[in-house]
């Protein structure tokens, strides 16, 4: 009877603790969330200012995006996801929403499987745009 009885708890335990495995599994592979710090060293080309941003973004394995950034020490204009290698300028993907100094993801933004393949390489950034430099004031490298 002990035995039957001990075989059950080890049953027991070995589900429970491959259930949570899992949860834990999923959860890791869920999203990647980034704490950016937007420079103007990493504009392209570089931007000789003392301005600075940052943030929070996350990228959901299924490509949706959500996070926001903020701006100090200049006025922005607008923010946006960006395909880019470091070093080079792409196009937008993801345009942000203002409100005050801060952007952030609309609602529903999602990244194409392309686009998701890119940003797995590390080849997505954000940046934050003045009028004094409409191409990017500062800039930072989205890495998972």
């Amino acid at each position: 009877m002990n035995a039957i009885a001990g075989s059950k708890g080890v049953r027991a335990a070995v589900a429970a603790s491959f259930a949570v495995a899992l949860a834990l599994a999923a959860g890791a592979a869920v999203a990647d969330t980034m704490k950016v710090e937007l420079t103007p060293a990493q504009e392209v080309p570089p931007v000789q200012a003392s301005s600075s941003g940052s943030g929070t973004i996350t990228i959901n394995d299924d490509g949706s995006v959500s996070g926001s950034v903020t701006a100090q020490g200049f006025t922005p204009t607008a923010a946006h996801i960006h395909e880019g290698k470091t070093g080079a300028n792409g196009k937008v993907i993801v345009p942000f929403t203002k409100d005050g100094d801060k952007f952030s993801a609309p609602a529903g933004a999602k990244l194409t499987p392309d686009q998701m393949k890119a940003f797995k390489a590390g080849d997505l950034y954000v940046n934050i745009h003045s009028a004094a430099h409409p191409g990017g004031e500062v800039r930072a490298q989205l890495k998972p």
